[in-house]
């Protein structure tokens, strides 16, 4: 989980390359200004919807804070050994932190990307609240083990594996295992 502690200072980096305060920020995000501190210091990995918001406002693409090098060519990710190393934890907006997916990039190393596809492992979540969140693009979710529901705006799906849903993520959402643990492949798209 070493990659989550790149993001923070990713973060730091290009707001300060950009001559913004965290308050300048935060005011164009929406995103508050102690989250942004928290995320910053390492003390939070955001969801991704703040973390889109976050970009936008300083002008980059949502891989620039996750992104370890750049290549110019394909990117080929092998299976063997590459999700302990690519492993990246986002928490929600909510004050209290629940830690329910690990992803794992299939594309960091790759240049000027327009698409983020990841392997997500999503924990057992029996009986938890989960707040909604949403962000400019578009989500590509293909369910390859276990079952997952997902609450878009006011309607529910629930998906098994081989089921798959793409959708705009403007409309308020999220995803998690309905019942036991599951794995899926969710391909995010965010406009620049």
């Amino acid at each position: 989980m070493e990659n989550n502690k790149i993001i923070g200072g990713k973060v730091k980096s290009v707001r300060e390359s950009r001559s913004l305060s965290v308050e300048d920020v935060s005011e164009r995000s929406g995103v508050s200004a102690e989250q942004i501190r928290r995320i910053e210091g390492d003390l939070d990995i955001p969801s991704l919807a703040p973390l889109i918001k976050i970009a936008r406002v300083l002008g980059v693409r949502l891989g620039t804070f996750l992104d370890d090098q750049a290549k110019l060519g394909p990117v080929v990710t092998r299976k063997k050994g590459n999700e302990a190393k690519n492993s990246i934890r986002f928490t929600g907006d909510s004050k209290v932190e629940r830690r329910h997916m690990d992803y794992f990039s299939l594309s960091q190393d790759k240049a000027s990307r327009h698409m983020e596809p990841f392997l997500i492992d999503i924990a057992a979540s029996e009986g938890e609240a989960f707040d909604l969140s949403s962000h400019e693009g578009e989500e590509f979710i293909y369910v390859l083990e276990g079952n997952i529901e997902i609450s878009y705006g006011k309607d529910t799906y629930l998906l098994q594996a081989g089921d798959s849903i793409y959708y705009d993520s403007i409309v308020a959402h999220n995803v998690h295992a309905s019942g036991n643990a599951a794995k899926i492949l969710g391909v995010i798209y965010t406009p620049f």
